[in-house]
């Protein structure tokens, strides 16, 4: 990978890092579903008038496979699942937390893969990578005298993190994958903006005095995260290889929890550093191209 491409992908963690902190700055504005729903909303409105801008496409050359349109429901509900659950957990709990349950995504879909898609066998490496990033998020949750703790937070931030990896899954095994990437995103911010603001009076106030640092958060959410954010990153999935590509994950929690300290002021004690490097290190493995012959 040239220079260029580590800049872009390193620039693009250390924006997903940042996220987790303006999530929970911006929830004390807004009710977090509340604040989920309008960022999906905005979001949308912000692809849909990109692909008019550039005349893109949303159908693939061939016509839209059979049944795409009810997987685009079930990826739609995934990412409504994740995003009540990460929201609220970042509510009740703190970044740090938060940010190394979340991020271990990458450990169950490579269970997932391991289990169901043929050719993606887990191998020694990536075995290695996962008992790191499980001993992380072990000791994160254990860890109850760590600032934020809080059982809610950790279960939510754990279903969070299970719906993202499902909603991976289903990209890889569905035939979600022959459609674009933007065509994948339309379905998930389309559905979530109207359940998330349909159920966000469920759970509590939608406003909470917003000022406008939370106006602001929810608009760099929507627009730099969701929107535009997540189009680089598949842009940049075009240019460099995938593993290459993925391997660069591992920077978000690191970038997350120094800026939950660096921002917030949350207080680390040495088993949240040790818990992180753990994860960091887990997905970096899980996510390293490995040529080795697999096993199990």
């Amino acid at each position: 990978m040239d220079a260029a491409g580590a800049l872009a992908l390193t620039g693009f963690a250390a924006l997903l890092g940042f996220n987790q902190v303006v999530i929970k700055i911006a929830n004390g504005g807004f009710g977090p579903v509340f604040q989920a729903g309008l960022r999906s909303l905005i979001a949308l409105a912000v692809i849909l008038i990109w692909v008019w801008l550039r005349r893109s496409r949303l159908r693939p050359e061939g016509g839209m496979p059979a049944g795409i349109h009810g997987w685009g429901i079930v990826v739609g509900l995934l990412f409504t699942g994740e995003f009540i659950c990460l929201f609220w957990a970042l509510d009740v709990s703190s970044v740090s937390r938060v940010t190394i349950i979340f991020n271990s995504m990458p450990v169950w879909l490579a269970l997932a893969a391991h289990l169901w898609l043929p050719g993606e066998r887990l191998s020694g490496l990536r075995v290695v990578g996962l008992v790191l990033a499980m001993g992380g998020v072990v000791l994160a949750v254990l860890d109850r005298d760590a600032s934020g703790a809080s059982v809610l937070g950790d279960v939510l931030a754990l279903i969070s993190t299970l719906c993202w990896a499902g909603l991976a899954f289903c990209v890889r095994a569905t035939p979600l994958s022959r459609v674009p990437a933007v065509t994948q995103l339309v379905y998930q911010l389309a559905v979530s903006a109207v359940l998330l603001l349909a159920l966000s009076p469920l759970f509590g106030p939608l406003l909470r005095a917003p000022e406008p640092i939370h106006i602001a958060g929810v608009l760099f959410q929507a627009i730099a995260i969701a929107s535009l954010g997540y189009l680089l990153w598949f842009w940049l999935f075009t240019i460099y290889k995938a593993g290459s590509v993925a391997s660069f994950s591992f920077l978000s929690p690191v970038l997350a929890v120094v800026m939950g300290w660096l921002i917030l002021g949350e207080r680390l004690s040495y088993e949240v550093w040790l818990a992180l490097a753990l994860v960091a290190a887990g997905v970096f493995l899980i996510n390293r191209p490995d040529k080795r012959t697999t096993i199990g």
